[in-house]
Protein backbone atom coordinates (compact mmCIF):
# COMPACT_ATOMS: atom_id res chain seq x y z
CA UNK A 1 0.00 0.00 0.00
CA UNK A 2 1.11 3.85 -1.03
CA UNK A 3 0.13 6.44 0.77
CA UNK A 4 -0.28 9.97 -0.40
CA UNK A 5 0.01 13.05 2.28
CA UNK A 6 -0.50 16.32 0.44
CA UNK A 7 -0.80 19.42 2.59
CA UNK A 8 -1.25 23.07 1.02
CA UNK A 9 0.54 26.08 1.89
CA UNK A 10 -0.57 28.01 4.94
CA UNK A 11 -2.44 31.47 4.30
CA UNK A 12 0.17 33.66 2.43
CA UNK A 13 0.61 37.67 2.79
CA UNK A 14 -0.69 39.89 -0.17
CA UNK A 15 0.94 42.52 2.02
CA UNK A 16 3.67 43.43 -0.62
CA UNK A 17 1.84 43.78 -4.11
CA UNK A 18 4.98 44.30 -6.23
CA UNK A 19 6.53 40.75 -4.46
CA UNK A 20 6.92 38.13 -6.83
CA UNK A 21 4.37 34.76 -6.21
CA UNK A 22 7.22 32.36 -5.11
CA UNK A 23 8.85 35.15 -2.79
CA UNK A 24 5.29 35.85 -0.61
CA UNK A 25 5.68 34.74 3.08
CA UNK A 26 3.06 33.46 5.46
CA UNK A 27 0.62 36.35 7.45
CA UNK A 28 -0.17 35.37 11.04
CA UNK A 29 -2.98 33.51 9.86
CA UNK A 30 -0.42 31.27 8.67
CA UNK A 31 1.28 31.15 11.49
CA UNK A 32 -1.74 30.23 13.54
CA UNK A 33 -2.86 27.65 11.49
CA UNK A 34 0.23 25.87 11.31
CA UNK A 35 0.25 25.80 15.33
CA UNK A 36 -2.95 24.30 15.42
CA UNK A 37 -2.98 21.93 12.27
CA UNK A 38 0.75 20.09 13.17
CA UNK A 39 -0.70 18.04 16.11
CA UNK A 40 -3.81 17.41 14.50
CA UNK A 41 -1.99 16.02 11.30
CA UNK A 42 -0.07 13.80 13.09
CA UNK A 43 -3.28 11.98 14.97
CA UNK A 44 -4.65 11.78 11.53
CA UNK A 45 -1.27 9.73 10.73
CA UNK A 46 0.92 11.84 8.86
CA UNK A 47 4.24 9.86 9.72
CA UNK A 48 6.28 13.68 8.04
CA UNK A 49 8.71 11.17 6.30
CA UNK A 50 10.52 11.89 2.96
CA UNK A 51 8.28 15.08 2.76
CA UNK A 52 8.79 17.07 -0.57
CA UNK A 53 8.13 20.90 -0.61
CA UNK A 54 7.73 24.01 -3.36
CA UNK A 55 10.13 26.17 -3.41
CA UNK A 56 8.10 28.76 -2.84
CA UNK A 57 8.64 30.73 0.68
CA UNK A 58 5.25 30.17 1.64
CA UNK A 59 5.28 26.25 1.56
CA UNK A 60 8.81 25.87 3.17
CA UNK A 61 7.93 28.49 5.79
CA UNK A 62 4.25 26.04 6.43
CA UNK A 63 6.65 22.79 6.81
CA UNK A 64 8.96 25.00 9.31
CA UNK A 65 6.06 25.71 10.89
CA UNK A 66 4.66 22.46 11.18
CA UNK A 67 8.13 20.91 12.33
CA UNK A 68 8.54 24.13 14.92
CA UNK A 69 5.57 22.40 16.61
CA UNK A 70 6.14 18.48 16.20
CA UNK A 71 9.77 19.03 17.88
CA UNK A 72 9.85 15.40 18.85
CA UNK A 73 9.36 14.14 14.96
CA UNK A 74 12.70 16.05 13.78
CA UNK A 75 11.09 16.31 10.42
CA UNK A 76 13.40 16.93 7.08
CA UNK A 77 12.23 17.64 3.56
CA UNK A 78 13.95 18.16 0.53
CA UNK A 79 13.15 21.03 -1.96
CA UNK A 80 11.60 19.94 -5.28
CA UNK A 81 11.21 22.55 -8.36
CA UNK A 82 8.17 20.47 -9.89
CA UNK A 83 6.13 20.84 -7.15
CA UNK A 84 5.84 24.61 -7.61
CA UNK A 85 3.38 24.57 -9.86
CA UNK A 86 -0.96 25.23 -9.75
CA UNK A 87 -1.45 22.28 -12.67
CA UNK A 88 -2.27 18.88 -11.51
CA UNK A 89 -0.82 17.58 -14.32
CA UNK A 90 2.64 18.09 -13.65
CA UNK A 91 1.57 16.89 -10.14
CA UNK A 92 0.59 13.17 -12.01
CA UNK A 93 4.38 13.68 -13.54
CA UNK A 94 6.36 13.82 -10.59
CA UNK A 95 4.00 11.45 -8.46
CA UNK A 96 4.79 8.89 -11.16
CA UNK A 97 8.28 9.09 -10.78
CA UNK A 98 8.80 8.53 -7.28
CA UNK A 99 11.20 6.01 -6.23
CA UNK A 100 8.71 2.50 -5.20
CA UNK A 101 10.61 1.88 -2.14
CA UNK A 102 9.16 4.97 -1.03
CA UNK A 103 5.67 3.97 0.81
CA UNK A 104 4.66 7.14 2.46
CA UNK A 105 5.03 10.65 0.77
CA UNK A 106 4.47 14.11 1.63
CA UNK A 107 4.27 16.74 -0.15
CA UNK A 108 3.79 20.86 0.36
CA UNK A 109 2.22 22.16 -2.38
CA UNK A 110 -0.45 24.64 -3.65
CA UNK A 111 -3.91 24.79 -5.40
CA UNK A 112 -5.61 24.56 -8.02
CA UNK A 113 -2.97 21.46 -8.66
CA UNK A 114 -3.77 19.73 -5.32
CA UNK A 115 -7.48 20.05 -4.96
CA UNK A 116 -7.54 19.24 -8.67
CA UNK A 117 -5.14 15.71 -8.17
CA UNK A 118 -7.16 14.83 -5.16
CA UNK A 119 -10.29 14.70 -7.26
CA UNK A 120 -8.80 13.09 -10.36
CA UNK A 121 -6.88 10.01 -8.17
CA UNK A 122 -9.38 10.26 -5.03
CA UNK A 123 -12.51 8.28 -4.30
CA UNK A 124 -14.47 10.99 -2.73
CA UNK A 125 -14.75 14.77 -4.14
CA UNK A 126 -13.42 17.85 -2.55
CA UNK A 127 -14.24 21.14 -3.35
CA UNK A 128 -11.84 22.92 -2.22
CA UNK A 129 -8.16 22.29 -0.25
CA UNK A 130 -8.01 25.37 2.16
CA UNK A 131 -4.44 26.80 2.68
CA UNK A 132 -3.18 24.38 5.42
CA UNK A 133 -5.84 21.74 4.72
CA UNK A 134 -4.22 18.90 4.71
CA UNK A 135 -5.40 15.13 2.98
CA UNK A 136 -4.49 11.64 3.07
CA UNK A 137 -4.88 9.31 0.46
CA UNK A 138 -4.31 5.69 0.05
CA UNK A 139 -3.86 3.12 -3.16
CA UNK A 140 -3.48 -0.47 -2.52
CA UNK A 141 -0.31 -0.96 -5.90
CA UNK A 142 2.99 -1.34 -5.11
CA UNK A 143 4.53 1.32 -8.13
CA UNK A 144 3.74 4.79 -7.67
CA UNK A 145 3.46 4.31 -11.99
CA UNK A 146 0.26 2.40 -11.05
CA UNK A 147 -1.30 5.57 -10.03
CA UNK A 148 -4.74 6.51 -11.40
CA UNK A 149 -7.85 8.33 -12.00
CA UNK A 150 -10.26 6.93 -8.78
CA UNK A 151 -7.40 4.58 -7.55
CA UNK A 152 -6.83 6.09 -4.24
CA UNK A 153 -9.10 6.12 -0.97
CA UNK A 154 -9.45 9.34 1.04
CA UNK A 155 -8.32 8.64 4.59
CA UNK A 156 -8.32 12.19 6.19
CA UNK A 157 -9.22 15.66 4.82
CA UNK A 158 -8.37 18.40 7.73
CA UNK A 159 -8.73 22.09 7.44
CA UNK A 160 -8.04 24.62 9.88
CA UNK A 161 -11.56 25.87 10.58
CA UNK A 162 -12.19 22.22 12.20
CA UNK A 163 -10.00 23.10 14.93
CA UNK A 164 -9.81 26.97 15.58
Amino acid sequence: MKKLHLIRHAKSSWADGTMADINRPLNQRGIASCRVMAPQMVKAGCCFKQVFCSPAVRAQSTIEQLSQHLPKAAIAWQIEHALYTFDSEDLWTWWRGLDDTLSEVVIVGHNQALTDFCNQVGDQPIENIPTCGYVQLAFEHRSWQALSAGSAQRLSFLKPKMFM
